[in-house]
């Protein structure tokens, strides 16, 4: 029976949304999203991809309505502006461009690319992860690693962390001054790796385990020490400069920690955020976090302009290349179906003939192998006839090859625009849509 699958999508980013928006439609756990979509009616295939900015989701089903039913409670929790929907092939071009950095906050970012592999395993420890999503996150990975090796858009700043640390080099004199980076996770790493190439004075890691917190003050190439997060507002005393990049879902800094009229800038990369609104306030703390950091980041992505034209170009290459990838597997399935069925006839028959006939073993051989060329070369036209119905989105012929090899083909297995006249097929949706994991 031929698959059939259509990619549905939803996000909230940071292109439309605020940090509190993503932080209200995020899970603690993508495995946890990618379970409950799978529990959906109708739902094949599923994925989610969370980070610090943008929360997305996609799945796999038999038409796109069942796929828009299916995400309908995902981002329930935000205004309908800040969220955005996608279709079939929308859903893919925009996967694609995620994996190179084009939709994050610092273009060209290199942390996106390992977030979307971790995403990947994510999904596939649930089991939902089939061959249409299977391609997709595989292409878009391979469209990552691609555009960080064969182009510039990774030169420089290629992540917030990095991004944080040259705006406070702006801002004051890192040589003189003592930073504080809460969380020794990914973003954080990043964050003090920075501010120690960029010559900071002295460095504090603050985190809730310890022994991560010390491991990352030996790796730095700068004066560092390590403490607790139990000891946050004793140290926050004695530093200028304040990251902040941890995982809780509470905040992790007061305003009375920073209350004390001590000239401080503070970053808060954290979703949901680690430092209160309230801190604004204070006429000696400038606050800074990744709604406000957008604007800082516009320089890096006015100075990647020409790498990310190349980038697009690519990407187009490798989204055509993708589309025409799902169209050789379904030409592939009915070709296989139609040679299926043309096996079970070549056999019935011989079966027949050879009862009647009394051959010896070579002459058997014989009257077997000229029966395997008869059917090869019977189907050898048609075979490349509906190759290239698959290329040119011939679905009407590619019907009709399916009604008349798959004795097992019925009206519930036609794709949703298969049957449809060619001029009929809706403009968004394409071969691409078709599934083959049935």
């Amino acid at each position: 029976m031929v698959g059939k699958g259509v990619i549905s999508g939803v996000r909230v980013t940071h292109d439309t949304a605020s940090v509190d928006d993503i932080a209200a439609v995020s899970d603690d756990s993508q495995r946890a999203v990618v379970a409950d979509l799978c529990a959906r009616p109708g739902v094949r295939e599923a994925f989610c991809l969370q980070t610090c900015n943008r929360a997305e989701a996609y799945v796999v089903t038999a038409d796109e309505a069942t796929g828009r039913a299916a995400l309908s409670e995902y981002a329930a929790t935000v205004d309908d502006d800040v969220v955005v929907e996608t279709g079939h092939e929308e859903s893919l071009r925009h996967l694609l461009r995620v994996a190179a950095g084009l939709e994050s906050l610092v273009l060209g970012e290199d942390q996106i690319l390992g977030q979307v592999r971790t995403a990947y395993e994510d999904s596939r420890a649930e089991d939902a992860i089939g061959r249409t999503l299977d391609d997709a996150i595989l292409k878009a990975i391979h469209v990552g690693e691609r555009v960080r090796t064969e182009t510039d858009i990774n030169e420089g700043v290629v992540s917030l962390g990095s991004a944080a640390a040259e705006l406070i080099a702006h801002e004051r004199d890192l040589t003189d001054s003592t930073a504080l980076v809460v969380g020794a996770g990914e973003m954080g790493t990043l964050s003090a790796r920075a501010l120690a190439d960029r010559d900071v004075a002295g460095l504090v890691i603050a985190n809730r385990t310890l022994p991560h917190a010390e491991h990352l003050a030996d790796e730095v190439s700068v004066d560092a020490e390590a403490v607790s997060l139990a000891a946050l507002s004793t140290v926050v005393e004695r530093v200028d400069v304040v990251v902040t990049a941890t995982g809780s879902d509470d905040t992790v800094l007061e305003r009375s920690d920073l209350d004390d009229g001590r000239d401080r800038i503070v970053i808060d990369l954290a979703q949901p955020r680690d430092v209160p609104a309230a801190v604004r306030s204070l006429d000696t703390i400038t606050v800074y976090d990744l709604d406000t950091l957008e604007d800082v980041t516009a320089e890096t992505r006015e100075q990647r302009k020409e790498a990310a034209a190349e980038v697009e170009i690519l990407i187009e290459e490798e989204f055509d290349n993708l589309l025409d990838q799902y169209k050789r597997k379904r030409a592939d399935e009915v070709i296989a179906s139609m040679y299926e069925s043309a096996d079970r006839v070549k056999s019935r028959e011989l079966e027949t003939a050879l009862a009647k006939l009394d051959l010896d073993e070579d002459e058997r051989e014989v009257v077997e192998s000229m029966a395997d060329a008869l059917v090869g070369q019977l189907l050898a036209a048609p075979t490349k006839s509906l190759r290239d119905a698959a290329a040119e989105d011939d679905w009407t012929t590619i019907n009709t090859a399916l009604e008349l090899f798959d004795p097992e083909f019925g009206p519930d297995d036609v794709p949703p625009f298969a049957a449809l006249a060619e001029d009929e097929v809706p403009p968004d949706v394409s071969v691409g849509a078709l599934s083959d994991d049935d």
